[in-house]
């Protein structure tokens, strides 16, 4: 499979910590790649570096063959990559359909208007009902449990049609149920091509799910393959899965 992400030599520096340093990996088209590894190795701040909610101080970002000079989410997003975060991002005060909507309304400044466009609401409508989400579609989205939360939120970076998804932690918090229920989105969308990236804690999911992986520890990577070449990789096994 040819590279749809890559990432050459990223480096990012908060005073006198490196939170990744000269970090390179590719992230192959059709893929579910996995980024693991422990507390503090590096992953938010790469997914943040990646995605232009930080800024490098080294390195490149090259998506879909084109140099990404100048990481910014909105430009990314139009260019069909898109993320969700740790903690769900959502307008609380904004319906299910009006989250979702907001996601792809131009131009920016109209992002709260209460108008919705037919094709609009179609297109969320039929998200949310992959999701599980469609019977509450007019409730506000502040209203949701957390696990619902995360949901929409995955559900909203779809809106635009995207080619590579970047999930923060998708289950963190989330019911046994629910994770049952993002794994097999996540499988459903790859299945039609979708490629995604995954920040993800449960290594029993990553093991399963993802190929390949990438493992980080100190900013750095410290191995990248298939799941069983990485979990028997002695370093790792120090580093992320205790010996």
């Amino acid at each position: 499979m040819s590279a749809l992400l890559e990432v050459g030599g990223l480096t990012k520096r908060f005073g006198g910590v490196t939170a990744v340093d000269d970090c390179s990996f590719t992230v192959p088209e059709g893929s579910i790649t996995a980024l693991v590894g422990p507390n503090g190795s590096g992953k938010t701040t790469a997914f943040n570096l990646i995605t232009g909610y930080a800024t490098p101080d080294a390195g490149r970002v090259v998506f879909a063959g084109t140099r990404v000079r100048r990481p910014h989410p909105v430009r990314l997003a139009r260019s069909g990559l898109t993320r969700t975060f740790q903690q769900a991002r959502i307008f609380p005060d904004l319906t299910l359909v009006e989250n979702m909507v907001a996601a792809v309304q131009q131009p920016w400044h109209s992002l709260f208007r209460r108008a919705v466009r037919v094709h609009e609401r179609a297109r969320a409508l039929e998200l949310l009902e992959e999701f599980g989400l469609a019977r509450l579609a007019n409730e506000k989205a502040g209203e949701l449990s957390y696990g619902q939360k995360k949901l929409l939120e995955f559900a909203t970076v779809l809106m635009g049609e995207p080619r590579l998804v970047l999930l923060d932690e998708p289950t963190a918090g989330v019911n046994p149920v629910l994770v049952e229920q993002i794994e097999q989105r996540i499988r459903e969308l790859n299945a039609r091509g979708l490629t995604f990236l995954v920040v993800e804690h449960n290594m029993n999911l990553v093991m399963r799910l993802c190929n390949p992986l990438i493992v980080l520890d100190h900013g750095t990577k410290l191995a990248e393959g298939p799941p069983a070449a990485v979990r028997d990789d002695p370093r790792v096994l120090d580093a992320y899965l205790g010996g």
